[in-house]
């Protein structure tokens, strides 16, 4: 971590012109860094670089949820504490994101009281070319986009393998379902014509896991299931699957993720990279 505190003080004496812009990505200019350092190092900063570019005091911060949002959280809580920014208020994703941001002292909110949030945070499972994304493998799902949707800003911060030419392939889409008939809801899922071919998993164990870690059907923060769509080809239409998906009764939300994204923040091999849409 000394090669970690060694970039984060290079950067912090140095101007913008430590991000001077190295190419254009679709019409806009991304910047980027290169230093020797881990995947977990690159997370770290990626997360960082989220807080320290896109949050300013007296601002309401969605909190996302998942490894490299968890970063991007322990900065916020660092940046209050040391009293450079004050005045935040932070709305959380999920239970465990909830209880990161109170053990590091971030004033919480919901959105009963804040529907209008400055800007939130948090990553994705895959992010395509229009900047479209597959979000939910940590099964917050729902949360995240009641939260991130309400959110004038919203920053996406994942490493490179998250990068895909199209949806669906890489990630399994998660689809949050009520528990009232849930096998009639997966077999209405999968006879969607948007998703024709996808093998649909209910999910079990861990609600954060897609992987089956348990014989019990996982249920979410909010008491749902989940049901996960495997695709072997890319999705060819992601609007019209999200919008069919959402048109299912018995569905209650599902993870694809379509134009609500400002910026993606990439964590390489060769160090950071900003994406604008």
């Amino acid at each position: 971590m000394k090669l970690l505190a060694a970039a984060f003080a290079a950067l912090a004496t140095t101007n913008v012109a430590a991000f001077a812009p190295t190419a254009r990505v679709n019409g806009r200019f991304s910047s980027s860094i290169r230093m020797a350092l881990s995947q977990d190092e690159l997370k770290k900063m990626v997360g960082y670089k989220s807080v320290d570019d896109y949050v300013e005091s007296g601002m309401v911060v969605g909190l996302g949820t998942g490894s490299t949002a968890y970063y991007a959280v322990e900065r916020l809580g660092e940046k209050l504490k040391s009293g450079e920014l004050k005045d935040i208020l932070a709305i959380p994703t999920s239970i465990r994101t909830k209880e990161q941001a109170e053990s590091l002292g971030i004033p919480l909110v919901t959105l009963d009281t804040h529907s209008k949030l400055d800007v939130a945070i948090d990553g994705a499972d895959e992010v395509d070319p229009d900047l479209n994304l597959v979000k939910g493998g940590g099964g917050a799902l729902l949360r995240e986009k009641m939260v991130e949707v309400c959110a004038e800003k919203f920053i996406v911060i994942v490493d490179e393998s998250k990068l895909c030419d199209g949806l669906g392939p890489g990630f399994p889409v998660p689809v949050e379902i009520t528990p009232f008939c849930h096998e009639h809801t997966i077999r209405t899922i999968a006879a969607l014509p948007s998703c024709a071919g996808c093998n649909a998993v209910l999910r079990m164990g861990s609600s954060s896991s897609n992987k089956p870690d348990g014989d019990n059907i996982a249920v979410t923060d909010n008491g749902n299931y989940i049901v996960d769509l495997h695709f072997t080809e890319p999705i060819k239409d992601a609007p019209k699957m999200a919008s069919e998906l959402k048109n299912t009764v018995g569905v209650v939300d599902h993870g694809i993720f379509c134009g609500m994204t400002t910026a993606v923040i990439i964590a390489g091999s060769d160090g950071i990279s900003v994406k604008e849409a």
